[in-house]
């Protein structure tokens, strides 16, 4: 599990948890039913409290990303695959916005950022 907590950040420790953990659902990295470490395990493997890490994981769980089985441990959750759809487009939407505002910050005009984002397309 690649986990990377910086105290440098603003955001809360458990909160960079959240936001990797649904990054790596999201992309397809963890799949449905995979297990994750548990809370305990993380809290070691990060160096911080399992308070933080269970508070994580309890978020994780409220938004429908992992379910916790008492015994077993947390695993990814399976996703309907319209609803992953959504949330994968949403994240894509945001990222189109940020570009499109660097683009106008820039200078660009509509038609040179279509270009250069045909060409990224095609190059990857």
């Amino acid at each position: 599990m690649n986990i990377i907590i910086s105290n440098s950040s603003p955001e809360p420790i458990y909160q960079q948890i959240v936001n990797q953990f649904k990054r790596l659902i999201l992309n397809g990295e963890l799949s449905e039913a995979e297990a994750l470490p548990s809370i305990r395990s993380l809290a070691k493997e990060l160096q911080i409290s399992v308070i933080t890490s269970k508070r994580a994981y309890e978020d994780l769980e409220r938004d429908g990303y992992i379910e916790t089985v008492p015994g077993k441990g947390s695993f990814v959750s399976a996703q309907n695959k319209e609803l992953l759809r959504e949330k994968r487009l949403r994240v894509v939407e945001e990222k189109v916005s940020e570009a499109i505002t660097a683009a106008r910050i820039a200078g660009l005009s509509q038609q040179e950022l279509l270009e250069m984002f045909t060409l990224l397309y095609e190059d990857s």
